[in-house]
């Protein structure tokens, strides 16, 4: 690579949950021996994808290319946080050669792909291509558009009818920008839900788009590495709800964070997380927690009523022992104080 070949940039989007952490994980450790670096943007202040990843670096992808920017969308903070953080990674020595960008899940990729034109990075970087990643399951449910046939018909009959959720515009600004779709879970949807999922993705896409069925992250590098999209070209041929400045706001959604004490029960604090998403419509939870008697810390994630947890490593000397998670919802759904009780009730049990 010479120092006038653009970088390839590849944005990995998708909504909550999707898969993205575990796809860019196993992109890291089968790269065939490209050198990566990678830029993580979460929703909320604690770094839990960033240092998962980190976890996982290998020479090809050392800790110090894996970059977290968490004060806000990505898209949103072009000036403060993208560009220098770009920069930075263009003086690494030796220089990547592929860049690969993690956005939250309620990112808006459009927005973004627009930076890739800002002048002080344009001539160095290029958009490889955007891979957008859709949970089957959660497709089939048509819980990104409640009774997508229902909407439409209605939508059809009285024009000034709108019963897009901004849920739904998110799925769909993703899908509409994307050059691949990666669909995720396939074995929790079952065939109906593979077949069903895939139904509604190619009646949102703006265009053709190649969907490929990808269970735990695992996906041949050459399928999604290379595209040579060069997609900051090509904005005008990806549509989106939000093209108007003034749309692009992240308000629908509102993240808190939650300090929690060592739990005794990890199925007490499963259920608690269970519950808030059945009552309460919480989307997301994620972050970690203590177990009372465990030497190794609890990683949470949590996907609507889907909750996984592992132990990832051990507490480190001097750490504090005890937890905090991340939560995300729609703005009107957030009851910052029955979330805050029932998760330290979970605690206490």
């Amino acid at each position: 690579m010479t120092d006038l070949t653009k970088i390839p940039v590849t944005v990995v989007t998708g909504f909550l949950g999707s898969g993205k952490t575990t796809l860019i994980r196993h992109l890291m450790q089968n790269a065939g021996g490209k050198r990566l670096a990678v830029i993580v943007n979460e929703f909320g202040d604690v770094g839990v994808d960033g240092e998962i990843l980190k976890s996982c670096a290998i020479p090809d992808c050392p800790a110090e290319n894996i970059l977290e920017l968490a004060n806000g969308c990505i898209c949103c903070t072009v000036a403060d946080d993208f560009i220098p953080t770009i920069e930075a990674l263009m003086a690494v020595t030796p220089r990547p050669e592929h860049i690969l960008i993690e956005t939250s899940g309620l990112a808006l990729p459009k927005p973004l792909l627009q930076a890739f034109n800002w002048p002080d990075i344009r001539s160095r970087i290029t958009v490889d291509g955007v891979i957008a990643l859709a949970d089957a399951e959660a497709v089939a449910a048509g819980r990104f558009a409640p009774n997508v046939a229902a909407v439409d018909a209605q939508r059809q009959a009285d024009d000034s009818l709108d019963h897009e959720t901004p849920l739904s515009e998110v799925f769909e600004d993703q899908i509409a920008c994307a050059d691949i779709v990666l669909l995720t879970k396939p074995d929790l949807a079952g065939a109906e839900g593979v077949a069903r999922a895939r139904e509604i993705i190619l009646a949102e896409a703006p265009r053709p788009l190649p969907i490929v069925e990808v269970a735990e992250g695992a996906v041949d590098a050459r399928v999604i590495l290379g595209l040579e999209a060069a997609a900051e070209d090509d904005i005008e041929a990806r549509p989106s709800h939000h093209d108007t400045p003034h749309d692009h706001d992240h308000d629908d959604f509102e993240s808190i964070i939650v300090d929690i004490d060592p739990i005794a029960d990890v199925d007490a604090l499963v259920a608690a997380i269970e519950g808030l998403a059945k009552d309460h419509n919480i989307l997301r939870v994620k972050g970690y927690a203590a177990v009372k008697g465990k030497p190794m810390r609890l990683l949470v994630q949590a996907v609507g009523a889907r909750v996984r947890h592992q132990f990832d490593r051990p507490w480190a000397a001097g750490e504090a022992q005890s937890g905090r998670l991340v939560v995300i919802a729609e703005h009107d759904d957030i009851d910052t104080p029955t979330i805050t009780a029932a998760l330290a009730k979970a605690s206490t049990t």
